[in-house]
């Protein structure tokens, strides 16, 4: 599955973080940054769909390198995950992110996401 095949839940996410949570939880790591990615919960009842519903998809996600689960920690998006959420976050939410965010700290999110999915020069 293409990482574009998972944009109407990482759309869903989005419209969660931005709308309903205003806010995004960010992690740095030498491997890039995470963002905090909604609930299995929070995302079926955002779409309207039973749980057992989104479950499958976030497995599909995991296995596609764009999340990743841990019991009583939550999911997060890896690098690859925090430059496509952030890549639909631009294209279809770019007001309502720049109004929570800040037009400063999104680019800057954006610019770190490609960083990190950009071989390195010592590699």
């Amino acid at each position: 599955m293409s990482t574009h095949e998972h944009d109407d839940i990482i759309d869903a996410a989005v419209r969660i973080l931005l709308e309903e949570d205003r806010c995004l939880t960010v992690g740095f790591s030498p491997d890039g940054i995470s963002l905090r990615f909604p609930t299995t919960r929070k995302l079926a009842e955002h779409l309207g769909i039973p749980h057992y519903y989104v479950l499958p998809r976030f497995g599909e996600m995991e296995r596609d390198g764009l999340i990743r689960r841990a019991e009583r920690v939550g999911i997060s998006t890896t690098a690859a995950g925090t430059e496509r959420l952030l890549a639909v976050m631009a294209e279809r939410h770019s007001e309502r992110a720049e109004k929570v965010l800040g037009a400063g700290v999104l680019r800057a999110l954006e610019i770190r996401a490609a960083q990190a999915s950009s071989p390195s020069p010592e590699g």
